[in-house]
């Protein structure tokens, strides 16, 4: 088979997909796609069209791809392509002689919109998130951290399910409340620790994060689709609007990622991997994360490829990324770097060299003569060595560049296999609502004991203890009591308005 006709042929035999072409076809074999990957370059210098053309390579092959659309230029990418003339030139160039026009199938997803219009709303539940992704998620400290891991423990102890943030807040204040009972077996519950934990949900709320937290929750299997053609699906994340909260996307992604790592099974180095993980921004993903947070995410790089899933981080500069992770990325795409800052310069030797090098190719130099739509391109050979660097010009997409219209938008996600799963709240019991339950009960147990006390006590008074001259005494213990059941009374009323206040008046 000449290179000519493998170029030409999008869905290769051998199992590569072709990315573009240097001095010869430049391939990423899908056998070590799952070895992670990395696609840098400064804004304007061609990333989107790569993890487009990567994106539709994966799905032709039935690889399902999930990537977020930072800009909202990639959901052209569901809808076939409009000629243009330099995509027809650039074609031309690199030999693409059968290059052509096509759609991909789509999954729209949206983390900050439960509309429907921007795509299937994606939730899930506090519980499931874990104490170590939501201290990221509020920015809290080591003290407040341990805290949440109480909140947590006693709540599984006890059989309360936390939800949603209304259900947090009512285990905070409970374990608040409870601190002395609390400290013995869980350890000490500091007021000022809850109380900073507490104007923290509030900032969370403020934020939107109340959509992302409750039921239906995503099952992370739904990115795992194909069609009835057998190509896997692209799920798109709407992320414009989720970028104005850049701590929740980035906490999103990489508890997706961890799920996606507990719930698959192990399958070693399959033949092609069972998903591909667009990372975009990836540096809001490492940016003042803390140790544990940090060796959470190397961990879930290092493994998940035996999972069968391949993560390609996206960013602008490859320093954004830390050593430990970098060095796992073996698949590598650089577009043009300016160098005007120290850091910069910096920023383009550390590029160059991370490339295996080439004799005949100035790497540092070439990283800033690239032109849009080039890269430098290593990709891993068929025993695992990462190939030669090669300046490479990037293939066309078949897909559309750009956005899709709200209209067309609309039609693809009412035209989802997923359309009905998830657009639908469902609100049930859980530790809000069993907390609640459970004051009423208590008050409710304080009045009868009360009464029970009135009730002896009028008994008392009305026997021989006002024979005996002690019914003045006894009247008092029933002025007593009655104050006593009252204040009781009022005290109950005000824990309960309490709660509804703390979770938003839900039930």
């Amino acid at each position: 088979m000449s290179d000519q006709s493998v170029i030409g042929d999008q869905i290769s035999e051998d199992g590569t997909i072709f990315v573009g072409r240097s001095d010869k076809p430049e391939y990423l074999r899908l056998g070590l796609a799952n070895r992670h990957g990395l696609i840098t370059g400064a804004t304007g210098t061609g990333k989107t069209v790569s993890l487009q053309i990567l994106a539709e390579g994966f799905s032709r092959q039935g690889v399902p791809v999930f990537a977020a659309d930072i800009k909202s230029d990639l959901s052209g990418i569901g809808l076939t392509g409009v000629k243009k003339d330099f995509l027809e030139k650039r074609a031309a160039t690199i030999g693409l002689t059968d290059y052509e026009y096509h759609d991909n199938p789509v999954v729209f997803w949206d983390l900050k919109s439960e509309d429907g219009v921007e795509g299937h709303p994606i939730r899930t539940t506090v519980s499931g998130m874990g104490a170590l992704l939501l201290s990221r998620l509020l920015d809290v400290n080591e003290v407040q951290e341990g805290i949440l891991n109480i909140v947590f423990k006693v709540a599984k102890d006890e059989g309360l399910e936390i939800i949603d943030l209304p259900d947090l807040r009512a285990m905070v204040l409970n374990i608040s409340d409870r601190s002395k009972e609390i400290r013995t077996r869980y350890g000490n519950v500091a007021k000022s620790s809850v109380g900073a934990i507490q104007r923290r949900l509030l900032v969370l709320e403020e934020q939107g994060a109340n959509e992302f937290f409750g039921e239906p929750a995503l099952n992370v299997m739904d990115f795992l689709r194909t069609d009835h053609k057998g190509r896997g699906i692209i799920n798109i994340l709407a992320a414009e609007k989720l970028m104005n909260s850049p701590r929740l996307y980035a906490t999103f992604l990489l508890w997706m990622l961890s799920t996606l790592y507990d719930e698959l099974p192990e399958v070693g180095d399959p033949e092609k991997p069972k998903l591909v993980f667009f990372f975009d921004e990836a540096h809001l993903l490492f940016d003042e994360a803390p140790k544990p947070l940090l060796t959470k995410i190397e961990q879930v790089t290092r493994l998940i490829r035996s999972k069968g899933v391949g993560i390609y981080y996206v960013t602008q500069n490859p320093l954004d990324v830390p050593d430990t992770v970098s060095s796992q990325l073996g698949n590598r795409i650089q577009h043009a770097l300016r160098a005007f800052t120290p850091r910069e310069q910096k920023a383009v030797r550390a590029a160059a060299t991370t490339f295996r090098q080439n004799p005949d190719i100035d790497t540092e130099k070439a990283i800033m003569d690239l032109k849009v739509g080039e890269a430098l391109v290593s990709f891993l050979l068929e025993k695992g060595e990462p190939s030669m660097v090669e300046r490479t010009l990037i293939r066309p997409p078949g897909s559309r560049l750009g956005p899709a219209t709200a209209a067309e938008r609309k039609s693809l996600i009412q035209d989802s296999p997923l359309y009905g799963k998830y657009e639908d709240r469902i609100e049930r019991e859980s530790a809000a609502e069993m907390l609640q339950q459970r004051a009423e009960k208590a008050d409710a147990a304080a009045e009868e004991e009360a009464l029970r006390e009135e009730e002896e006590a009028e008994k008392a008074s009305s026997g021989w203890g006002s024979i005996l001259g002690g019914g003045k005494s006894r009247r008092q213990g029933v002025g007593e009591a009655f104050t006593k059941s009252l204040m009781r009374s009022i005290a109950s009323g005000i824990g309960r308005t309490l709660i509804k206040i703390l979770t938003g008046g839900r039930r």
